[in-house]
C-alpha cells in the first residue's frame, strides 16, 4: 500500500475512534438522572390493545424507547430498534405522537411491529426524565438499568450493549 494511502487510512481510523468516544461522551452527559436505577412498575395498555407489565420481564433484559413521530433522529433510529425486537424485549413509549390510531398507522406503514406505548401526555417521559429524543434505557434481567443511551444508537451499539447482558 502507498504511504499516503496508509496515512489516509490512519486519519480516518483516528477520526472514527474519536468521533465514538466524543458521542459517548456528549450521550452521557444529556442522559437523564433518575431517582432509582431499578425499572419502575410500568402497568400500560400499548397501541394493539395488549396490556404491558414491566413485572412480566423479570429474568428478561427490557429497552424501554422515547422516541416521537416527529423526531428525525427517531425516524433513523427505527429499523434498528425494529430488528433488535426480534431478539429482546423491547417496549417503546412514543412521546406526543397523535392517537393510538395514527401510531398504529404510522407503524403499518412503515413496516414495524414492536411494541408501542402512546404517551400522549408525556406521562411516562416525566416519569423517566426525558426530554431530548431518541433516548433508551437499558435493563438487565433483575431490572436494573445498565445503560442509557441518548441521540441516535446505531444497530451494532445497541447489539454490543445488550450482548453484555446475555
Amino acid at each position: 500500500m502507498k504511504p499516503k494511502m496508509k496515512k489516509i487510512l490512519k486519519e480516518a481510523a483516528v477520526f472514527g475512534v474519536m468521533l465514538f468516544v466524543i458521542s459517548n461522551v456528549i450521550s452521557y452527559l444529556r442522559s437523564p438522572v433518575l431517582e432509582s436505577d431499578h425499572l419502575p412498575v410500568i402497568d400500560a395498555t400499548l397501541i394493539d390493545g395488549k396490556r404491558f407489565k414491566s413485572t412480566d420481564m423479570k429474568g428478561k433484559p427490557l429497552v424501554v424507547h422515547f422516541w416521537a413521530t416527529w423526531c428525525p433522529s427517531c425516524k433513523a433510529e427505527a429499523s434498528n430498534i425494529e430488528s433488535i425486537s426480534t431478539e429482546y424485549e423491547v417496549l417503546s413509549i412514543a412521546v406526543n405522537s397523535g392517537t393510538d390510531e395514527a401510531l398504529h398507522r404510522y407503524m403499518t406503514q412503515n413496516g414495524y411491529t414492536f411494541r408501542v406505548l402512546n404517551d400522549r401526555q408525556s406521562k411516562w417521559a416525566e416519569k423517566f426524565k426525558v426530554d431530548v429524543f431518541p433516548t433508551t434505557f437499558i435493563y438487565d434481567a433483575k431490572g436494573t438499568l445498565k445503560f442509557t443511551e441518548v441521540g441516535y444508537t446505531s444497530l451494532l451499539g445497541f447489539k454490543s450493549r445488550l450482548g453484555v447482558l446475555k
